[in-house]
């Protein structure tokens, strides 16, 4: 079944509806998609209702953005909103304001500014879920007239004069979260993980002793190399391969249904519900 399971839509920091997406979805020739938003699980029911509108199957799924002195992004599919859950996104939401504030205070010294975290809230479409980096990004770049994925990559990324990663979950307690929440794990884009390879080896290892479930093997940026290493590592130890496009809007780089993807009934028996279940 041809699928991209990492999709972003207005619930966290994507331009398009869940209903939108699904239409591009079905036009661009998948049949399973998962819109996979950062922190929360976003009106399971609109999305689910969206992809079925179109002939679709559907994940529930959610990114969690979790960090370890870089990016660790968690994936979680299959997952049912429970008082964990709950629990978890309120630390998720309280959390962001706090890194909010604090990207916003640095990023104001910078470029000698004096937004609010109103001027990011105006980016915010779905006020229930976290405020996103990325949401505090748009609103410098208005300011500045910059490109905001540049502007990411030179003033709030690791190592940037406004990054900030207060409050930001590790990966060894996102994967409980998921599975209390009956998912599965799966370590979003390894290949941009910014760690060298020993490094970033070592870290998967751990994870997967944490209980780690998947790799998210085939994705937008990866090299045939890196997607052939992530397939063997994932193979070698029993995890679920998965792919995604990460998209989040019209770049020319993330395009729906890219790379091509097709989940393996193993993966599909732990998602899909109407599958079954087991590795």
């Amino acid at each position: 079944m041809r699928a991209d399971l990492h999709i972003h839509s207005v619930y966290s920091d994507g331009f398009y509806t869940p209903e939108l997406l699904a239409e591009k979805a079905r036009a661009a020739g998948l049949s399973l998609i998962s819109i996979t938003d950062h922190d929360n699980l976003g009106d399971a029911e609109e999305k689910k209702f969206a992809a079925e509108k179109y002939g679709l199957h559907y994940v529930q799924g959610w990114e969690v953005s979790a960090y370890e002195g870089c990016k660790v992004h968690v994936l979680g599919y299959g997952c049912i909103a429970n008082a964990v859950y709950f629990d978890f996104l309120e630390m998720r939401r309280q959390g962001a304001l706090i890194r909010s504030r604090d990207m916003i205070e640095k990023a104001n010294a910078y470029f000698r500014l004096n937004l609010t975290l109103a001027d990011a809230e105006a980016w915010h479409f779905r006020k229930e879920t976290p405020l996103h980096t990325m949401h505090v990004v748009r609103a410098y770049a208005e300011a500045l007239g910059k490109d905001a994925g540049e502007l990411y990559r030179t003033c709030f990324a690791r190592g940037c004069p406004a990054y900030s990663d207060l409050c930001r979950p590790s990966p060894e307690e996102v994967i409980p979260i998921i599975h209390e929440m009956g998912g599965i794990a799966v370590l979003a884009h390894p290949g941009r993980i910014e760690l060298n390879p020993e490094a970033r080896e070592k870290l998967m290892e751990r994870l997967v002793r944490r209980g780690l479930d998947g790799i998210e093997c085939h994705y937008t940026t990866h090299t045939d190399v890196e997607t052939d290493y992530f397939v063997e590592f994932a193979r070698a130890r029993g995890l679920y391969e998965t792919g995604g496009s990460d998209f989040h809007l019209e770049d020319g780089v993330h395009c729906l249904g890219r790379p091509r993807f097709y989940a393996a009934p193993a993966l599909l028996n732990a998602i899909v519900p109407s599958h079954g279940g087991g590795k």
